[in-house]
């Protein structure tokens, strides 16, 4: 017979079941009764001026161990910011992105070094801009180019002039990117490419035979229980909707700002999903997130990714890489970005850090040592490097003093 211990270890294992250290064993702590440990630590950016209102968020694997709201998410209504209000994530819906293209590459229905000309028929033909014209590139552009922002892809819009990107297919769009000349030799030169995780997502699309957007939705949002994360948020999320903000040149008020990447209304589901940065989302959803990659791919009994694929992804991609990322010290994983010497608004981060900021100041960044997520919600529209706020850094600072222990 089959030893009792020996039987239980494997069916654990099998199960994905997660060993956490001591720190985070025990209850959850009551999030309510916290004090008010955000909102002190920002209040003087906050009174500056620099953002209206903020969620912040820290995530264990065992789940949220610190929520604050704070400040408004309406100036003008005075409406005050909430742990349930909604935000645009922006390109924090990249990993999402990277992470589906991975599940594929697990299924054995794609390979990382698959050139795109096989999923996208557009890039059979590509030229290369040389400075004696039009040449052929040394090499096709890979699926692993795409995941680490190196393919060399225009960055030139595929509609005019005040259009918005939404209105186009993704499979119109990664024709056009198929068509420009890239840039740049395939592997050469990182250059951060919104066509490129847009094109990833054509790529689930024809591999997976579904829509990216629906593909997303049966492969995370449903599973992981994120009923307030949408690519088409409607009226009851709209509501919570925090107003994105900029500053007045001539006075530093901060003033309503719109967002034009998309079309009107942002419920219309005929407005294309956009990998590269459609989604919307709240610190309560995006805790479920986290929380499933702290686990290593694995939450509730339900397995998203192997640990060796979240591993692969978490791991410098580019060797020495000159000019990686948007902050000194960095390394590109395979859609995450990589903290590797940890300096300036990393400085609170461990060596291995990895996660993603989005456009109007959101960031959600996962320390492997420390075994956190640290999530920062804001709608600053116009700060000179999302990535490198000085909201970001004392914001992770006051995580990791309280909660990184």
């Amino acid at each position: 017979m089959r030893p009792l211990l020996p039987a239980l270890l494997a069916v654990l294992l099998a199960t994905g079941c997660q060993r956490e250290p001591a720190a985070d064993a025990g209850p959850r702590p009551d999030l309510h009764e916290q004090n008010a440990v955000f909102s002190y630590a920002l209040q003087e950016l906050q009174d500056r001026g620099e953002f209206a209102g903020a969620v912040t968020l820290v995530v264990a694997p065992r789940g949220a161990i610190a929520l604050e709201a704070f400040g408004l998410a309406d100036i003008e209504s005075q409406r005050p910011m909430r742990r349930d209000s909604v935000f645009w994530i922006a390109s924090m819906t990249k990993p999402i992105t990277a992470m589906g293209v991975l599940m594929l590459v697990e299924e054995g229905k794609l390979g990382l070094d698959d050139p795109v000309s096989k999923f996208v028929p557009a890039f059979r033909a590509q030229t290369l801009t040389t400075k004696s014209g039009p040449a052929r590139p040394r090499r096709a552009v890979t699926v692993r180019d795409l995941l680490t922002h190196t393919s060399g892809l225009t960055g030139a819009s595929p509609t005019p002039a005040g259009q918005p990107v939404d209105t186009l297919s993704l499979e119109a769009m990664t024709d056009f990117y198929g068509r420009q000349p890239l840039l740049a030799e395939p592997g050469a030169r990182w250059a951060y490419s919104n066509a490129g995780i847009n094109t990833l997502g054509r790529i689930i699309e024809v591999v997976s035979g579904q829509p990216y957007a629906d593909f997303v939705q049966r492969r995370f949002l449903d599973p992981l229980g994120m009923d307030s994360t949408s690519f088409w948020p409607t009226g009851e999320l709209t509501a919570r909707q925090a107003t994105p903000y900029g500053k007045d040149k001539t006075t530093g008020a901060l003033v309503a700002a719109g967002n034009s990447r998309f079309s009107s209304p942002l419920s219309d589901r005929r407005r294309t999903a956009l990998p590269a940065g459609g989604l919307f989302s709240t610190a309560e959803d995006l805790t479920q997130l986290y929380q499933m990659i702290l686990r290593e791919g694995e939450l509730d009994g339900h397995r998203y990714l192997r640990p060796e694929t979240l591993k692969l992804m978490t791991t410098n991609q580019l060797g020495d890489l000159a000019k990686v990322s948007f902050a000194p010290g960095m390394h590109m994983g395979l859609g995450f970005h990589l903290v590797h010497a940890p300096q300036g608004v990393t400085e609170s981060l461990s060596p291995g850090s990895f996660g993603h900021g989005g456009a109007f100041g959101t960031q959600a960044w996962i320390d492997p040592v420390r075994r956190r997520a640290y999530v920062l919600l804001v709608q600053r529209t116009d700060l000179p490097n999302s990535d490198g706020s000085e909201i970001r850094r004392i914001f992770q600072q006051t995580a990791r003093e309280h909660f990184g222990r």
